[in-house]
């Protein structure tokens, strides 16, 4: 399915005018397919030809923000790692690793307990070739090995801690609208010269649609998330056989709702989606309720959601930010600046959810239920 997304001309420069081409010859096209040209692309897409993560690219995740951040994650490694009963090995995985920022800090936040360095093995799921070599520089002295994609992560081994911070919203996403006569597909088309939405002519059975979603008003969007519940299946069947757990990090929503939130972000503000094709970050709300039930599927087991807040405080980023303020008293002033980003209601603290997804016997810190 993957390879018929990218049916366009390798020797083309222009991504823009490959769809177009593809759309007047073949028709509309879904979202899912437009994100999945404008994204990964072979030659051409946003994340096979760029690094667009930090001040100077389009758009800073939490890790770019503070180190605290990759710190609680790390602090939240080697707690799973000896409620594992220390394995002498497991892997620790991220999904989407960017610069490598994040697991720099978790590496140096989970050193502590003796012999977890020496059990990891360190697997990376990256399809960015531009980004694969920023984190072979920044993670050389701990020697990761690369895959492309979570289909490519083992299914067998020893144990599991993977890490997914951001990695699910820039997942392809299908969308529909709801009109008089049911839920009707929103295609990518050519009009008067621009690329816009129009409607499919056939309806969406009334059974696909969630139930908290089919009473939802004329006009109101819905989306659906195929390629993210199909990666979160073969993850959560990798932990399931494999043992330990997968802390998914996102913004979205906490249970299936109707709202439009596909999105692009370049230069660190909103876009038009469709004015330059590869050329800015395409992204969607997650949708966490879709992703628990079909890890429960796959015989994994979801632990109770948190907001980032909850999480990151149970992991205890206030008393490091009291530490970091200490050590350094002319930072003082920025730790706490950053310390509200991540965690207040305003900001990211609500917005962002955090996902367990654990097999049945194994339940880590702060996800142990009562």
């Amino acid at each position: 399915m993957a390879q018929d997304r990218f049916r366009l001309a390798p020797n083309k420069e222009d991504l823009g005018e490959l769809i177009d081409a593809q759309i007047n010859a073949s028709g509309p096209i879904t979202l899912a397919e437009y994100m999945a040209l404008c994204l990964s692309h072979p030659t051409l897409g946003y994340y096979r030809r760029s690094n667009p993560i930090g001040r100077q690219g389009d758009f800073i995740t939490a890790p770019e923000v503070s180190q605290m951040f990759g710190e609680m994650i790390g602090a939240f490694v080697a707690a799973g790692w000896t409620s594992l009963g220390e394995p002498e090995r497991f892997d620790l995985v991220e999904l989407g690793p960017g610069r490598g920022t994040l697991l720099k800090d978790v590496l140096r936040a989970a050193a502590g307990p003796k012999g977890l360095i020496e059990a990891m093995r360190l697997v990376l799921v990256e399809s960015s070739p531009v980004l694969t070599e920023v984190q072979r520089r920044a993670l050389a002295p701990v020697e990761p090995l690369w895959c492309e994609g979570v289909e490519n992560i083992n299914p067998d081994g020893p144990p599991l801690i993977v890490i997914a911070n951001e990695f699910f919203d820039a997942l392809p996403i299908r969308q529909f609208q709801k009109e008089a006569d049911g839920w009707h597909e929103r295609l990518v088309s050519i009009g008067e010269g621009t690329r816009g939405f129009i409607l499919s002519g056939g309806v969406l059975p009334r059974r696909t649609v969630p139930e908290r979603v089919r009473s939802a008003a004329p006009g109101s969007i819905w989306e659906m998330g195929e390629d993210a519940e199909a990666a979160m299946v073969t993850l959560a069947a990798r932990i399931a056989k494999r043992g330990g757990a997968a802390l998914i990090i996102d913004y979205g929503y906490e249970q299936s709702q109707a709202g439009d939130s596909f999105q692009a972000v370049a230069a660190h503000r909103r876009a038009d989606p469709f004015a330059a094709p590869g050329e800015a970050d395409l992204t969607a709300h997650v949708n966490f309720e879709a992703l628990a039930d079909v890890a429960r599927l796959a015989g994994a087991v979801p632990r109770k959601l948190m907001t980032q807040a909850q999480f990151l405080a149970a992991m205890g980023i206030v008393p490091r930010a009291k530490v970091l303020s200490k050590g350094n008293p002319e930072e003082a002033e920025m730790v706490k600046a950053d310390l509200k980003r991540l965690t207040a209601a305003d900001q990211m603290g609500t917005l962002f959810k955090v996902l367990c997804i654990t097999a049945k016997d194994f339940a880590p810190y702060p996800f142990v239920e009562k």
